[in-house]
């Protein structure tokens, strides 16, 4: 088993491909289509690995591998599953790999910037697979949860990925235009992976990213087109003492130079990534007529 899975990372090493959809490396990404081939789950012993050696199963990998190199499809696409803050997530085309830091935050439940015990309500928006919403209902069990999106394509992953958490009692889906169709709702944490990418940047991205939804990727010339509708509009739907936590990636340092007057805090995470900011629904509100 050893053996399969070094020649197959070699494989994918050798095809230079670019890792970046929940992988970092040919190893990882070997491995996951290795586990997938041989229906395993991702916990299953060494001794269950040398049984699932069958000739289907080699088949299976095979293909799978063809692909990966062929098409540069993500390994997460082909597999149809990828994992976020511990969870297992259907994942396909209609919506992005999840890959963002903010599950790190939630699994801290956004200490230390608000008090978990107070959160009642929370809204992921733009949460195309439901990864964030559905993070989000597990970590605070009391709370209800709004994952809104634009793409209906997005909403029928998120609703299935909810189902299959058995959230249907605390996580809403709902179609949404940002803000447009939340009415008067207000909550205590607003959390949002919105897209970022700036249409240079967007340009020379890696084969692998043109499967993915580009509504879900393209922010306008500068990344900025969501991410200002947000930073105008979020403190009217915070309730006091509530938070604004956006990711916006590379288009951090064009953020800070666009909005030099809000006092961001930008965050640190021990596995990596950033581009993440948080602001309190006060420090919105008392510059929201500059916005």
């Amino acid at each position: 088993m050893a053996a399969l899975l070094e020649r197959c990372a070699r494989r994918l090493a050798r095809a230079r491909l670019h890792y970046g959809h929940g992988t970092d490396n040919a190893r990882d990404e070997a491995a996951a289509l290795v586990w997938h081939a041989l229906r395993l789950p991702h916990d299953a012993p060494a001794s269950r690995l040398r049984r699932a050696l069958t000739a289907p199963a080699l088949e299976r990998l095979e293909a799978l591998m063809a692909r990966r190199i062929a098409e540069r499809i993500p390994a997460a696409y082909l597999t149809q599953r990828c994992w976020f803050a511990g969870l297992a997530l259907h994942v396909d085309p209609r919506v992005l790999v999840p890959r963002s830091a903010i599950a790190e935050l939630t699994e801290r439940r956004f200490a230390p910037w608000i008090d978990s015990a107070r959160v009642r309500r929370v809204l992921d928006l733009g949460t195309g697979s439901g990864c964030i919403a559905i993070a989000c209902a597990r970590a605070f069990p009391h709370a209800r949860v709004d994952a809104s999106d634009i793409s209906r394509p997005a909403l029928e992953v998120a609703r299935l990925n909810v189902r299959r958490h058995r959230l249907q009692r605390r996580v809403r889906c709902c179609e949404s235009d940002h803000f447009a169709a939340l009415g008067a709702r207000r909550y205590d944490i607003i959390v949002s992976n919105p897209p970022y990418v700036g249409r240079r940047e967007l340009a020379g991205l890696p084969r692998e990213y043109r499967h993915e939804p580009r509504l879900a990727l393209a922010a306008g010339a500068d990344g900025m087109d969501s991410v200002r509708i947000i930073l105008r509009e979020a403190f009217v739907h915070l309730n006091p003492g509530g938070i604004l936590v956006v990711e916006v990636g590379n288009t951090e340092a064009a953020l800070r130079r666009a909005f030099p007057r809000l006092p961001f805090t930008w965050l640190y995470f021990e596995r990596g990534g950033g581009g993440v900011f948080v602001l309190g629904r006060e420090q919105l509100a008392a510059r929201a007529q500059r916005l």
